[in-house]
């Protein structure tokens, strides 16, 4: 079932997420890949959507998930007003673009002392930078900084020059051995992706061997991938800190009748069926199939 869905704003330079919603005896599964993605990474997303829909998950430990406001991008009012309206008391705040200071001061403000930030930079910044920024962002009383820099190295080396824990992202769900944040102590905290690690087992085995704290978070899909992170985060033996998959409130709308949000910080461990009259003609669903063909002929490595 392919679907295209429009963002609220705009998130990192995209404003739509589409794909292909697959059923199998086990339940639902979403295919997702960004538009930029090679055939060989989206196919890890294919083996995803493949395992919701066929394989039978771990029994969950836990039966709602903790998680945080997802803040991108946007003014300093706005932030505010994400924040409030969320009922999170963790919020991540996507920075590296615009008034990152005045987002920042705007989210601390709409948290509380007691509330946890954390910020995003997706590894915008250099070394040099990273390190400044982040001495000078300590004030915001930063819980952690996600990706700060591109490369496993220069983590490591922002890890020993500040006194904020550092969690990696690319790092590990793009990286041919994510066991090199490990080996070079590069990060405090792992955040895990479901979609881009393959599935919830694979995820599952990729948090046993790197044995940091893990938080679960959404690579901005519907609810139905949404319950595929929801799962995971459920199955981890801890769960130290808010996960990243309040994120629907950030579509336009969703293929779902009773969306995936968090009620007072926490969304309930459930499975939403897809609904199709909620799900409008993508206007390119033989293209989106296409994009699924060549992901589960496309083997990274193959060949």
């Amino acid at each position: 079932m392919p679907f295209r869905v429009a963002l609220n704003m705009r998130f990192r330079r995209v404003t739509e997420r589409s794909g292909v919603l697959l059923e199998g005896p086990c339940g639902w599964g979403e295919f997702s890949p960004f538009p930029e993605y090679p055939d060989e990474v989206a196919h890890r997303w294919w083996l995803a959507a493949l395992e919701a829909a066929t394989v039978s998950w771990p029994t969950p430990l836990r039966s709602g998930i903790p998680v945080n406001v997802t803040v991108p991008a946007v003014g300093a009012d706005e932030a505010h007003a994400l924040v409030v309206s969320s009922g999170c008391t963790t919020a991540k705040v996507k920075v590296a673009e615009g008034d990152d200071e005045a987002r920042l001061e705007a989210v601390r403000d709409a948290l509380g002392p007691a509330g946890k930030l954390r910020i995003d930079v997706n590894g915008a910044w250099d070394l040099d930078t990273a390190i400044d920024t982040i001495k000078r962002f300590a004030r915001f009383d930063l819980e952690y900084v996600e990706q700060p820099c591109e490369t496993v190295e220069d983590l490591a080396a922002v890890r020993r020059a500040v006194d904020v824990a550092i969690a990696a992202d690319e790092s590990i769900r793009l990286a041919d051995d994510p066991m090199e944040v490990v080996r070079k102590e590069a990060a405090d905290v792992a955040i895990l992706k479901v979609q881009p690690l393959g599935g919830v087992l694979p995820a599952l085995e990729v948090a046993e061997r790197l044995g940091l704290p893990a938080v679960v978070s959404s690579a901005l899909e519907t609810s139905v991938g949404i319950a595929m992170g929801l799962h995971l985060a459920a199955c981890l033996p801890e769960l130290p800190y808010a996960c990243g998959l309040g994120t629907v409130a950030l579509l336009e709308r969703d293929v779902v009748a009773e969306p995936l949000v968090p009620v007072d910080g926490v969304i309930e461990l459930r499975r939403p069926l897809p609904e199709i009259d909620r799900i409008d003609d993508p206007g390119d669903a033989d293209d989106l199939i296409l994009r699924l063909e060549n992901a589960i002929e496309n083997r990274m490595g193959a060949g």
